[in-house]
């Protein structure tokens, strides 16, 4: 089994649900830190970019290292809020719902994006090249009742 394989298989435990979400983004925070925003841990399994949006209660600054899909033709990202297939949306997705205005991080270049929920046939030609880009996410969709959100943030001026 290849290692993309390996770390895909052991993504979708129920395992890894638990522990991953108070563990890969401390590791990626203080990675992204170290390296001057130009790495992530978890980038060594999908690329990944560091969010920061506005709190959709607190109005706050809230700084989230995520996976994401490049989709390089149109110059955006994709991102899924999967919450590694736990029960609730995470809470970015509801600060970016509230707020479409935000910055990413993206290999050491700050990045002033706009996010725009995807619905309807845009979402499900999304997710088809999602689920081909990572296959675990339809394990995570399966486990969870609710219908996972997927963002895609464009470059704004």
């Amino acid at each position: 089994m290849d290692k993309t394989k390996a770390i895909q298989k052991v993504s979708s435990t129920r395992a890894f649900a638990r522990i991953a979400p108070h563990v890969i983004p401390v590791l990626d925070r203080a990675v992204h830190r170290l390296s001057r925003g130009r790495t992530m841990m978890s980038t060594q399994m999908l690329p990944g970019v560091v969010l920061t949006s506005t709190g959709a209660k607190s109005g706050q600054q809230r700084v989230t290292p995520l996976a994401c899909m490049p989709e390089e033709e149109r110059g955006s990202w994709l991102l899924i809020g999967s919450n590694f297939g736990r029960t609730g949306h995470p809470g970015w997705t509801a600060n970016l719902r509230r707020h479409p205005d935000a910055r990413i991080s993206w290999k050491g270049r700050d990045i002033a994006v706009r996010a725009r929920q995807l619905e309807g046939e845009e979402r499900a030609e999304a997710w088809e090249e999602l689920l081909r880009f990572w296959p675990p996410y339809s394990v995570y969709q399966a486990r969870i009742e609710r219908r996972i959100r997927v963002f895609r943030l464009e470059r704004r001026e």
